[in-house]
């Protein structure tokens, strides 16, 4: 249930980046306005409350884990809303990623 729950918090946490992140970029480069900016800046600061309902309690870890969940959801996002097509080293790029996520957390600790 904690892995479960970890990999929903990193949904999530993506979620709330990569669309504050957008909504900011389409405000201020596509000239949306500053509600959108202001819905962008709320999104990442939703972010960094997700971030601190994760499981373990390191800091650097989940944050370096965090890493590779955006890389992986910011491709992800691009295809979905912006129909960006990766091509196959985007997909290994994000893949080695999401493997480095599962090695950081949740690798067995002694």
């Amino acid at each position: 249930m904690t892995v479960l729950r970890s990999v929903a918090l990193f949904a999530l946490a993506a979620v709330a980046e990569i669309g504050g992140a957008w909504l900011v970029w389409q405000g201020v480069r596509e000239h949306r306005g500053l509600l959108w900016i202001g819905a962008g800046v709320l999104a990442l600061g939703a972010y960094g409350f997700v971030a601190t309902l994760q499981p373990d309690a390191s800091f650097g870890r989940i944050l370096a884990a965090y890493g590779g969940v955006f890389v992986a959801g910011s491709l992800a996002w691009g295809m979905v809303v912006d129909k960006f097509q990766p091509d196959r080293w985007d997909v290994l790029g994000a893949a080695l990623c999401l493997l480095g996520v599962a090695v950081i957390m949740y690798a067995p600790r002694t």
